[in-house]
């Protein structure tokens, strides 16, 4: 079986659940909360004044939104990284392997060009889940998880 049959046949993604359910559900809480509250202010509050009410929420919810936003996109000819604010375009040649050492938030990539980069569309949060999603895409790499060596 060659590489190119081991890529996905159409887009492949993958997003931490625990993380968007808490930042969606808080982002909703919130914006709601402020409505309810440019509604029930005292009458001498100004209708400029309401709306910043309101749109003091919609900031705190677009703020919460960056948070929920990671994914990792597999694709047939690149691998698309989102975290946060920024994106990464890889072509698969630039993705060595993916790594998350016990305890840490997010596995990374190691790159072809020596560097590594986190992915926070994988997160330890999820528990068995970012296990398989891990393993799920460490076998698009065409790799099988290899044991470490012991440490002296």
């Amino acid at each position: 079986m060659d590489e190119a049959s081991k890529r996905p046949e159409s887009p492949r993604t993958w997003r931490p659940r625990t993380v968007r359910l808490v930042a969606y559900g808080l982002g909703l809480l919130i914006l709601l909360t402020m409505v309810l509250l440019a509604v029930m202010l005292p009458a001498d509050w100004r209708v400029q004044d309401r709306v910043l009410v309101v749109m003091l929420g919609l900031v705190v919810a677009a703020g919460l939104h960056l948070l929920a936003r990671p994914r990792l996109i597999a694709m047939e000819d690149r691998v698309v990284v989102i975290n946060g604010i920024r994106t990464h375009h890889l072509a698969w040649p630039e993705v060595l392997d993916i790594r998350m050492p016990v305890g840490e938030p997010w596995p990374s990539l190691d790159l072809s060009d020596g560097t590594s980069l986190p992915v926070m569309g994988i997160q330890s949060t999820d528990g068995d889940l970012a296990r398989r999603n891990l393993e799920e895409f460490r076998g698009m790499l065409g790799r099988g998880e290899t044991e470490e060596p012991e440490r002296p």
